[in-house]
């Protein structure tokens, strides 16, 4: 890369609509926080792996399995595009993926918190997918980085299928009294869960540069706002109860609870009677990470682990 190369410089090229297409077009800032984003999205789409397989065991029938397998192995194939853009630009990424301890990895926190049934998992289908769907469809018609932008174009196809499974198994179960009253269990702690999933509020954002330099065009709040917009009105759709409207006033979707607030990661549960917290203190609980971090880290990095033993090599 050209070290020369400045902030202006980029901005130039991408206010003239030419995509930014390798190194040779970043400047440093430019190239860091786009190792920074794929990150994050490479991250979230290995760990789901792990995280969905926990669940899909517990699936009701052979045919029910290989779906959760489908979407597994989406989110693999997606996990490869990104850590092979991140390759292209300079990250050692078998580093990345089978040395770095779990603490440092990074995808959202509803990921540690482990599903445990084939109803969690349909849930998550329809709301971890759903954010990770208007995310990425968000990054698809909005990034400056083009070898991205293409290969969204398969991964945004894919996601919707995740959604919409989740979907049609919460439609399919939602009449079933028994059935209703645990996918509203669900419900209750993953709905914040998700509404967290999108970061920190706009106010409070450290990193600019995602949409200074068209990493991705809406901003946290707006993404939040995109999400609910759907998420909240399709619960509600099959009678379940959840913890937001929409606020004609200010034209914005308002959750109803304490909000930021604690939560009991054994329990599943959202300890709202204890009042609001700040988001310092849910930043706590993000980098601290959650019971499931290291055991889901462990099965993404054993198998080159146990072949490096095999070789001889020192595992760390």
């Amino acid at each position: 890369m050209d070290a020369q190369l400045t902030n202006a410089a980029v901005l130039e090229r991408i206010h003239e609509q030419r995509l930014i297409e390798g190194v040779e077009h970043m400047s440093p800032a430019y190239l860091e926080g786009m190792k920074r984003i794929l990150t994050v999205s490479a991250d979230t789409e290995l760990v789901s792996a792990p995280a969905y397989l926990h669940a899909a065991r517990s699936a009701p029938n052979i045919n029910t399995f290989g779906s959760a397998i489908a979407i597994i192995q989406d989110e693999l194939g997606h996990a490869h595009i990104a850590y092979r853009l991140l390759r292209d630009l300079g990250v050692d990424t078998e580093e990345l993926i089978y040395r770095r301890e779990p603490l440092k990895w990074k995808y959202p926190y509803a990921f540690d918190v482990p599903l445990d049934s084939w109803y969690e998992l349909i849930v998550a289908n329809a709301f971890y997918d759903r954010a990770g769907y208007i995310l990425l469809s968000d990054v698809y018609n909005s990034t400056t980085f083009g070898p991205w932008k293409r290969a969204l174009i398969k991964v945004d196809k894919e996601e919707t299928f995740h959604l919409r499974h989740g979907e049609q198994w919460m439609r399919k179960l939602a009449p079933v009294t028994a059935e209703h009253e645990t996918l509203q269990n669900a419900i209750n702690w993953m709905f914040l869960l998700t509404v967290e999933w999108f970061g920190l509020p706009d106010d409070l954002k450290k990193h600019t540069e995602q949409l200074d330099f068209g990493f991705k065009g809406k901003s946290n709040d707006q993404l939040r706002q995109q999400w609910m917009s759907t998420a909240v009105p399709f619960c509600r759709e099959l009678g379940f109860t959840v913890p937001a409207h929409y606020d004609d006033a200010t034209k914005l979707w308002v959750v109803d609870c304490t909000f930021p607030a604690a939560f009991d990661e054994h329990e599943k549960r959202w300890l709202l009677e204890e009042g609001q917290i700040s988001w310092d203190e849910v930043m706590k609980r993000w980098k601290k990470r959650g019971p499931k971090n290291a055991e889901f880290v462990e099965t993404l990095q054993r198998g080159n682990k146990g072949l490096a033993r095999l070789l001889g090599e020192e595992v760390a």
